[in-house]
């Protein structure tokens, strides 16, 4: 074999080692910023459910007399803890299809469930049991609560309004 064609096949060699290092290296790249984004995208979720506060007091202003006090609710508990999707509470219904997607803005429930009635309400027509805020409440919780308890039979999933509204909180 000559020199030159000696030096050539080195070349060639090279070239093609060098060539797979990059591709390799690019295949690397690709998959850590894959990893990257996907924990990034997991981590958002967290931050955005941190986001809400801890705990928060459901005493709509559409009713300046409760019959029952107001609900401590446990946001940090229901997005961490128990996994409740989001979507599960969060809603905006377009065509019978729920919207919303994580990072929509979040209203106030009594922005859209404007319908005050807190007796009586179940003899409201379908429409306006859709807009009755003390359904929406009460519909959307305990459901959620009854179905988690047929899975769950131990666990502590309030159904009864004594667990949500404790004594002392009854308003006259």
């Amino acid at each position: 074999m000559l020199v030159h064609e000696r030096w050539v096949q080195d070349l060639t060699r090279s070239s093609d080692t060098k060539k797979r290092r990059r591709a390799s290296m690019r295949k690397h790249f690709t998959a850590g910023c894959i990893a990257l984004a996907a924990v990034m995208f997991a981590f958002s979720f967290a931050v955005i459910a941190a986001d809400a506060p801890d705990t928060i007091s459901i005493k709509p202003a559409l009713w300046s007399e409760l019959t029952k006090g107001p609900v401590e609710f446990s946001h940090k508990k229901h997005a961490q803890e128990y996994k409740v999707a989001c979507t599960e509470c969060h809603h905006k219904y377009e065509n019978g299809a729920n919207v919303w997607k994580q990072g929509d803005p979040v209203e106030k429930c009594d922005k859209c469930h404007t319908e005050p009635t807190i007796t009586g309400e179940k003899k409201l027509s379908a429409d306006q049991q859709k807009l009755n805020l003390k359904l929406a409440f009460h519909t959307n919780c305990i459901e959620c609560h009854k179905t988690f308890k047929k899975d769950h039979p131990d666990t502590k999933a309030p159904i009864v309004c004594a667990k949500c509204h404790p004594k002392g909180d009854e308003k006259p």
